[in-house]
């Protein structure tokens, strides 16, 4: 079992399956304990965050504001009082990302081999802070969940790479190089590349 999962949250149906997922799977004996579950929002549209930092009192909708996790631009979620539950009976944090520490994340992790879309970027930058803040632990086990693939995505990375993002500082670029249709040219770039 892991000690933490982070899930990019918007609707917030997704949060109460996950946890109905995992009580019924401790209810069948499946598992002995449960996760913890972190929520990760867009700062541009984070009415899930900001009721998390006043406690849960009540949900103040938002006007979401563009972000480029747009699947998750929800400024009223419909599944608020459910994920409230489930955080609640999972011990359960809510971070937000900027636009900035999203594409990052996402960038970071594509330098290990993926390709990650902006919404798993959130995620990934939620996890990156709660490690600063020492709320995950760097022993702990944890699971991102990936809601997309980067492809679906691919305006987003040409213009992170090229550095064309609004409210982002790309700390990870790389910018495409043009080069002539010649075998020479090209392997010969590789091989400048390499030894670089």
């Amino acid at each position: 079992m892991p000690d933490w999962i982070v899930i990019p949250t918007g609707n917030l149906g997704n949060v109460s399956a996950l946890g109905k997922g995992f009580a019924l799977m401790k209810d069948l004996g499946l598992i002995d304990r449960l996760p913890r579950i972190a929520c990760a929002q867009a700062e541009n549209a984070n009415p899930f965050y900001l009721s998390y930092q006043r406690g849960f009192q009540a949900l103040e909708p938002v006007g979401a504001q563009p972000t480029l996790a747009s699947a998750i631009q929800i400024g009223n979620p419909v599944s608020y009082e459910r994920a409230v539950k489930t955080l609640q009976a999972f011990d359960g944090v809510v971070e937000q990302v900027s636009e900035d520490e999203l594409a990052n994340a996402a960038v970071r992790a594509d330098r290990t081999g993926l390709y990650a879309c902006p919404h798993t970027g959130v995620a990934l930058g939620a996890l990156f802070k709660l490690l600063d803040k020492g709320v995950i632990q760097r022993d702990q086990r944890v699971i991102v969940i990936s809601t997309a693939h980067g492809l679906k995505f691919s305006r987003f990375k040409v213009d992170y790479h090229n550095q064309q993002l609004e409210s982002v500082v790309e700390q990870y670029p790389n910018p495409p190089l043009e080069l002539s249709a010649d075998y020479e040219v090209v392997r010969g770039k590789i091989d400048e590349v390499s030894r670089n």
